[in-house]
């Protein structure tokens, strides 16, 4: 990275998540000046390398007072509601998109001239069995949740266009990995196989796209240090049957006797197939994956081992 590059000033919210821990290390990584907004009371999850700020972004002034006092040159919005078994439906997903008007506006009225809004695969209308494609495949509300991540891009779209700054929108596939919460499906079959106990599973018939979350940081870095705007999918590009992901899992926690497919009733509502087409962000942008599925599902089993004080 230039050393004109090295000198821009990136704000990150919800840069103490999943997502965001590892989006912060490669920004570090490649050289930004990494900020920080977290409700956390103790910002000591923010790596040494960045400069946290508490902020709770649902207050009606938190949004002027974080630009005010970072001056961004790039802001790179993740932090939303995504409590586990509710956020889909949750009432908060409404305040969110409130909280990132504010915060928008406030990033183009403070002089920002990059924002980049973190969205979902949930927004499309899944083809049965190809691709989702950035500005070709059809938008769909599902859930609430996906609902207002795709209101809140439309608004932002004409929003920043007028205003001068640079957008884009990142819809984030099926990720995993350490940190991941254990009520997912990868977490939840490998805690069952570094204990030793039957791993349950559907016959996990639908078609995903995963990627590693270390990956999905390491493109959102890519993405606020590329001058893209629009629309990309950060996803791996591969597709893959959950069934073969558990087989995997069980493989390299040499506990294949252990997995059961088709215990658990499969899942009526669940989309057969979302896979995400990757040509911007392979070819525009120019990132693509560090971690095969192996190599991931492999640190996934190594930390979640760790938390159970179980080798792995």
């Amino acid at each position: 990275m230039s050393s004109a590059r090295s000198a821009i000033r990136v704000l990150v919210t919800g840069g103490t998540g999943f997502v965001g821990r590892p989006t912060v290390e490669a920004l570090i990584g490649r050289g930004f000046e990494v900020h920080v907004a977290t409700r956390a009371g103790d910002p000591s999850s923010v790596p040494d390398q960045a400069i946290a700020h508490r902020a709770n972004l649902l207050e009606a002034d938190a949004a002027r007072t974080i630009i005010a006092a970072v001056a961004p040159h790039t802001v790179l919005h993740l932090a939303w509601s995504v409590t586990p078994g509710r956020f889909w439906t949750d009432p908060s997903n409404l305040d969110w998109i409130a909280a990132s008007l504010r915060l928008a506006r406030a990033a183009a009225e403070g002089g920002a001239l990059r924002f980049i809004g973190v969205g979902t695969c949930f927004e499309y209308d899944w083809p049965a069995d190809s691709p989702c494609v950035e500005g070709e495949t059809p938008i769909c509300t599902h859930t609430l949740y996906d609902a207002a991540k795709a209101s809140l891009a439309a608004s932002l779209r004409p929003y920043f266009a007028g205003a001068g700054v640079g957008f884009a929108w990142a819809r984030l596939f099926y990720l995993y990995g350490p940190g991941e919460n254990a009520r997912r499906f990868a977490p939840s079959l490998a805690r069952s196989l570094v204990r030793g106990e039957p791993a349950l599973c559907t016959r996990g018939l639908p078609v995903r796209d995963f990627l590693d979350v270390r990956d999905a940081g390491a493109a959102l870095a890519a993405l606020a240090a590329s001058d893209y705007r629009g629309d990309v999918n950060v996803g791996s590009g591969a597709s893959i049957r959950l069934a073969d992901v558990a087989a995997r899992l069980a493989t390299l926690a040499g506990r294949r006797d252990l997995l059961q497919l088709g215990a658990l009733p499969d899942r009526p509502e669940e989309p057969p197939f979302v896979v995400a087409d990757t040509r911007i962000l392979r070819k525009t942008i120019g990132f693509a994956p560090r971690f095969d599925l192996d190599a991931g599902l492999r640190a996934a089993l190594e930390y979640w081992a760790r938390l159970e004080g179980c080798d792995a």
